[in-house]
């Protein structure tokens, strides 16, 4: 970590560096920080360890480079980010650095999420806060919409069961057609919005996580649409020379297909 920390450091040197390096900024470099993320959620998905290695070491590169431009303004350095982090994980693990014990991994689940509240309510000594502070807001939105509604059910703002949500679905369904109807472009936003929100709490209820499930719909359709691809060059058929009828046959052979190969 030392000769990473070296590396970042003569980049964004003032006379000897990088000229990209020297110019970036925290804003700057956030979207990549968020891609290196998906690239190692990518690798792990496609169960590919050596990419995965790879990839680490290039998230492992933005925290060096978020701790040279905190050392250089003066915020914090390495040391403390790591610092801090040992203390947290210390402070919420009380019950393997501490005495406290806890029966299972729900248990402690339910102990995180006290003190992470804790830790809001000190940090809100000084600034107002409420039930859903902290949650940040560039996490992708299917993410974002669980981690908001699982605060508020801590708090009871919850349905009882998936019953309930599968007929706010139905009745999301509903006023999107409405507002389709009603030509309003805003308004069909607003209410598919109210739909994805929806989805993402009955995947909540059913114990699944949304953002997963997306991903992998996303990896059967590519994996389908290229099949049907496979197929259509096979016959000697261009893809967009055929009509829809031709094409969900194409498809359909596809998915019968892997079916068939289990």
């Amino acid at each position: 970590m030392q000769q990473l920390l070296e590396i970042m450091a003569a980049l964004r040197d003032p006379d000897k560096g990088c000229p990209w390096d020297r110019e970036q900024t925290f804003e700057s470099i956030a979207p990549y920080t968020l891609e290196e993320a998906y690239e190692v959620a990518d690798a792990i998905e496609q169960g590919d360890m050596r990419e995965l290695q790879a990839e680490l070491g290039d998230l492992l590169f933005q925290v060096a480079f978020y701790s040279q431009m905190g050392r250089e303004q003066g915020l914090f350095d390495y040391e403390a980010v790591e610092a801090g982090i040992c203390e947290k994980m210390r402070r919420r693990h009380p019950h393997v650095f501490g005495d406290v014990e806890v029966g299972s991994a729900a248990e402690q689940s339910e102990a995180w999420e006290r003190h992470k509240a804790a830790e809001r309510r000190r940090k809100g000594r000084e600034h107002p806060h409420g039930q859903l502070d902290g949650i940040a807001r560039a996490l992708p939105a299917l993410v974002r919409a669980e981690k908001l509604q699982r605060r508020a059910a801590k708090v009871g703002f919850d349905w009882p069961d998936a019953d309930g949500v599968f007929e706010k679905l139905r009745e999301e369904c509903g006023e999107l057609r409405r507002a389709r109807a009603s030509g309003s472009r805003a308004a069909m936003r607003d209410e598919l919005g109210d739909l994805l929100f929806s989805a993402v709490n009955l995947a909540r209820h059913l114990g699944l996580d949304a953002e997963q499930s997306l991903r992998e719909a996303n990896a059967k359709f590519e994996r389908r649409f290229r099949g049907m691809e496979a197929v259509l060059d096979a016959r000697g058929e261009a893809l967009g020379g055929l009509a829809m009828a031709e094409l969900d046959a194409a498809w359909e052979q596809v998915k019968a297909d892997e079916r068939r190969g289990g």
